[in-house]
């Protein structure tokens, strides 16, 4: 867990690539024994594809670096809390742990048998978002 702060910077830096590209800045990596094993940004605009998630988007890029589509004992760092298709992604791909920054008020969606650990650099991964929505008002 004394990995985490840095995990959610290296999450934060890739929501911020999304954000250039003009997407909504979230950002993604999956953490395997103190290893990034995959890195992904929102990309459902530029990729026509509703399932372009950063969570997705990551654990594609794990599963191709590791060659296998299941991640046991990874840890899936994301600046949101999951919609539920990445937390379905998640669970079939054996995803052990997740921490994420920002909690979606809309969603909650956050309630099975994966460990979850919320609220790390909140502030800064709300923030993010709140600037990209309000420039986009």
């Amino acid at each position: 867990m004394g990995n985490d702060e840095q995990y959610m910077r290296r999450a934060l830096e890739l929501a911020r690539r999304a954000e250039a590209e003009g997407e909504v800045p979230i950002g993604a990596l999956v953490v395997i024994d103190n290893e990034i094993s995959g890195e992904g940004w929102n990309r459902p605009v530029a990729a026509q594809d509703a399932t372009a998630h950063a969570e997705i988007q990551a654990l594609r890029a794990a599963g191709q670096h590791l060659k296998n589509y299941r991640l046991p004992n990874s840890i899936l760092y994301v600046t949101l809390e999951p919609c539920a298709m990445c937390l379905g992604a998640m669970f079939h791909a054996r995803v052990a742990r997740v921490v994420y920054g920002a909690t979606d008020p809309k969603k909650q969606v956050l309630k099975s048998q994966v460990k979850v650990e919320g609220g790390v650099l909140a502030s800064e991964c709300g923030a993010l978002l709140t600037r990209f929505f309000a420039a986009k008002r």
